[in-house]
């Protein structure tokens, strides 16, 4: 299995390509249909969100970096970014309970001692409750969080396989006499 196409920037820079200026211009076209031109645009709902908003400033600066601030990544960016935020509010959530279950424990030690012997077993049951309770929030939370991680490895793999694809879409020889870009690309 051969490896994929890289792009011609790449390839300029390594300075050890032995491409003709016409297969270079056709790589150069190619990989210039590949994207819209047009610049990723943040959606209100990551720019009202502080988080969000502030991964989406550097999702989209690495991907200037790369020459990939495209419009075409805009929805699955915005997505990724709003679920980036969503993970960070579970995972605060999260803390708040623990550190709510702390709390119940210095009480529930403290109270134990003064409490008169008939009242204890009421106050452990109520204990135990709420202790099973706060846990419980903690796992509902620690599931919630793992599964929005897992999406979110889902949309990192997928973005970057989507760009490999794009390069491995980038036409690697010359055009037939005749045969116009579209139909390069389109039958390989």
């Amino acid at each position: 299995m051969s490896r994929p196409s890289m792009p011609l920037s790449v390839i300029d820079g390594n300075g050890k390509a032995h491409l003709t200026k016409s297969q270079k211009k056709l790589r150069k076209q190619g990989e210039e249909a590949l994207a819209t031109g047009a610049a990723l645009k943040e959606r209100s709902e990551v720019k009202n969100n502080p988080i969000a908003h502030k991964e989406f400033l550097r999702i989209s600066k690495l991907l200037e970096k790369i020459n990939k601030n495209d419009a075409i990544y805009e929805v699955i960016i915005n997505r990724y970014c709003t679920m980036v935020a969503e993970c960070f509010d579970l995972e605060e959530k999260r803390e708040a309970s623990y550190q709510i279950m702390l709390k119940l424990d210095e009480n529930f030690n403290s109270e134990i001692d003064n409490t008169p012997e008939k009242e204890r077993a009421q106050l452990v049951r109520s204990y135990a409750r709420a202790h099973a309770d706060l846990m419980n929030s903690l796992l509902c939370c620690d599931s919630q969080v793992q599964s929005k991680r897992k999406m979110l490895l889902d949309i990192e793999k997928e973005n970057i396989m989507t760009i490999a694809a794009a390069l491995r879409s980038i036409p690697k020889k010359d055009a037939p006499k005749g045969q116009s870009l579209a139909d390069i690309l389109k039958n390989g």
